[in-house]
């Protein structure tokens, strides 16, 4: 009786040990954590879906790909608002270039940053539930930069809870 509670239990507990463990990197020092809400790069967030390429306009002039852990990606494909507690979405953006084998088109340049945002609801209750990190080198950016993330969000996106990417078919 007693292993049978047990596995019930690590059943039912399951989806939130997933969520922990795609929102803290294993061994993750504070210094490798963004300011203000402690986010950190996800370990093997190389290889979650991709979800929507972007280009930012000049003066930054980048291509970036938005990738989401699945619980982010299923949200987008049902679109579930807000977002459930675990999800997390990465930007992974690049300086644009022009590509030296075929001339009309652009590739991606050198890396400039990754930005992350993780959807935990009690973490975050002051930022609507969104937690924020960019990073440069695997290394958080300045507090002034993600002093600007929050606002920038709500002032724009807060009809979609507070995401700007949309999920692209």
């Amino acid at each position: 009786m007693k292993l049978a509670l047990l596995g019930v239990f690590a059943i039912s507990s399951l989806p939130l040990s997933v969520a922990i463990s795609y929102s803290e990197s294993p061994g993750a020092s504070p210094e490798n954590a963004s300011p203000i809400y402690g986010v950190t790069v996800p370990d093997g967030y190389r290889d979650w879906k991709f979800i929507a390429p972007a280009q930012e306009a000049p003066p930054l002039d980048e291509l970036r790909a938005l990738l989401g852990n699945d619980l982010a990606v299923e949200a987008y494909k049902k679109g579930t608002l807000p977002f459930p507690d675990g999800s997390i979405l990465v930007k992974l953006a690049y300086k644009r270039m022009q590509s030296t084998e075929f001339a009309p088109a652009t590739v991606p340049g050198a890396p400039t940053t990754v930005q992350v945002m993780v959807k935990d609801s009690k973490k975050y209750p002051d930022s609507h539930g969104w937690g924020f990190g960019r990073f440069v080198n695997g290394k958080p950016v300045d507090l002034a930069q993600h002093e600007t993330c929050l606002s920038c969000h709500v002032g724009n996106v807060k009809d979609h809870d507070y995401v700007f990417t949309r999920y692209a078919p």
